[in-house]
């Protein structure tokens, strides 16, 4: 559950926390971490791009190695710590292999410090296990999925999501992914057994501006503040209405509602159900 404060001032009152209680109070592993540059919303030249206006800032982090592949087969690995990742939304799990590796993976729902994950082709239904899809049994939650095998986990890796085992058939294994899609996966592919961690996530209210600018978001002017040349809902005197019944983008391009799919992509003949929101 968030953690909720005292109302001391009025950004107070509204703003919830993440509870850390149940993180390990440790430093991250010095062979897994290192800095990296930010060079949100700029190219090549370092200027701002168009459409990526309100990007920037941010606290400095420091990155931590995830290994997504998980590709050290039928060796386990003991959790020895459960910690906190700045640079993304679920927790991750310090996991020491019998070989004497240590490593970072996703940390899923109900994993403890002191728990064994494995990566097999056919292992134990246990959150953090690993294995082909082809083995997981129908309506089971999996997560880090491969879209190709071999090539590491590349879907559903955000704080409490799953995506759930539909059917197997015909060498593919149907998956309802967390935006509602039915697609379909390759049997040999491996995914991880459970769901994410940190599924409060998504209902933290930030309460305060400041909070927004250390993410790295900065403020973002409305279209319809701005000069008809910088936008299309911009001008007028007053303030006026947006004057198109389709939402636009800076660019002028419709949004809101129009499907951004390109028709012609070879992997749609792998959704069998588009999303529905």
């Amino acid at each position: 559950m968030p953690k909720d404060y005292k109302p001391t001032t009025h950004s107070r009152r509204a703003m919830q926390g993440y509870d850390f209680s149940g993180l390990t109070a440790i430093a991250p592993l010095k062979s897994k971490k290192h800095g990296f540059k930010k060079a949100y919303g700029r190219d090549n030249t370092g200027r701002i791009s168009a459409g990526r206006q309100g990007r920037g800032g941010g606290h400095k982090r420091v990155f931590r190695d995830i290994d997504f592949k998980q590709d050290k087969f039928n060796i386990p690995a003991v959790v020895a710590a459960i910690e906190y990742d700045p640079n993304r939304t679920s927790r991750i799990a310090r996991v020491h292999f019998a070989d004497g590796e240590k490593r970072y993976i996703l940390a899923p729902q109900d994993l403890k410090v002191g728990d064994s994950v494995i990566t097999a082709e056919k292992a134990s239904l246990k959150p953090g296990n690993r294995m082909k899809l082809k083995n997981v049994p129908q309506g089971s939650l999996v997560y880090n999925i491969e879209i190709h095998p071999n090539k590491g986990g590349t879907l559903v890796r955000s704080a409490g999501s799953a995506a759930s085992v539909l059917a197997n058939e015909g060498g593919y294994v149907q998956l309802v992914m967390p935006s509602s899609e039915t697609r379909l996966i390759s049997e040999e592919c491996y995914a991880s057994v459970g769901q994410l961690s940190n599924g409060e996530h998504s209902s933290i209210n930030l309460g305060k501006a400041g909070r927004t600018r250390w993410l790295g978001r900065r403020p973002k002017v409305r279209g319809t503040a701005m000069n008809p040349v910088d936008h299309p809902y911009g001008g007028g005197e007053g303030r006026q209405g947006r004057g198109t019944r389709r939402p636009k983008t800076v660019q002028g391009k419709i949004t809101g509602g129009r499907k951004t799919r390109n028709i012609r992509k070879k992997s749609n003949k792998f959704i069998v159900r588009r999303r529905t929101k």
